[in-house]
């Protein structure tokens, strides 16, 4: 089944007083086999932080990925940056404006475990964890009820996306961390805009359409509350002039 034909956005430079709210792997680099194994664009946090000092520092980060992944990568730009799908969020000044609790180790163990015994990828991260089947896509069903299962045992939240499963603490998504980000005084009264590939991603689409602005999905994903579509990392930079 094709995803149904959504418009191209309109132009970037025509919107006025935009906020952007950007995912991160396959927004703004490509998907890869493995977390660790992304090829980021050079001078990636450059391009964002003189994008965002066009936007009077109206520009976040929000991922799936934990901050210090993204500060591995990216090193520490002075933007917004929310991690852990929005469980960990910082400013521009790294200071937290909400600080994320770390998941039971017994969750942590048991999703490791499960990965050693499937042949799966087991990533760890400093408020959750994470299993991917990238590379064997087949055990995806069994993964993601499995990951469910260790949640409910725990009182976790379970997040499902492109061949991944992560665990969470209650209450951390990405449209909540559009909401907390809209209070502070560089997003208010400006026109939110959530640009994202993922499942994860709607929740994000979502608060921007309740505040008045809108989501784009990013590739083929059919999207239940986006409102416009880009082809791929490609064309996002092209929209966003980057």
């Amino acid at each position: 089944m094709s995803a149904p034909s959504l418009p191209n956005p309109p132009q970037f430079a025509e919107l006025k007083r935009p906020a952007l709210f950007l995912d991160f792997d396959g927004t703004l680099v490509p998907i890869a086999p493995e977390p660790g194994a992304i090829v980021v664009p050079d001078d990636l946090a450059g391009r964002l932080v003189r994008l965002a000092g066009k936007l009077d520092q109206g520009l976040a980060l929000v991922s799936g990925r934990a901050i210090d992944d993204l500060t591995a990568f990216m090193g520490e730009p002075s933007l917004y940056r929310a991690g852990s799908h929005g469980a960990h969020i910082v400013g521009p000044d790294g200071l937290a404006i909400r600080a994320a609790r770390a998941i039971p180790p017994e969750a942590k163990t048991a999703l490791k475990t499960y990965a050693s015994q499937n042949g799966l990828y087991y990533e760890s991260k400093p408020h959750g964890a994470g299993l991917h089947s990238r590379k064997t896509p087949d055990k995806f069903a069994a993964m993601n009820d499995f990951a469910a299962g260790i949640a409910d045992q725990h009182g976790l939240s379970c997040k499902s996306g492109k061949q991944v499963v992560e665990l969470v603490q209650p209450g951390a998504d990405k449209g909540g961390a559009v909401r907390l980000l809209m209070q502070q005084s560089e997003f208010a009264e400006r026109l939110p805009i959530f640009i994202g590939d993922d499942v994860t991603d709607e929740d994000g689409f979502a608060a921007c359409a309740e505040a008045g602005g809108f989501g784009i999905v990013v590739g083929e994903r059919l999207s239940s509350c986006a409102q416009y579509r880009l082809d791929g990392v490609d064309e996002v930079y092209q929209w966003l002039g980057l």
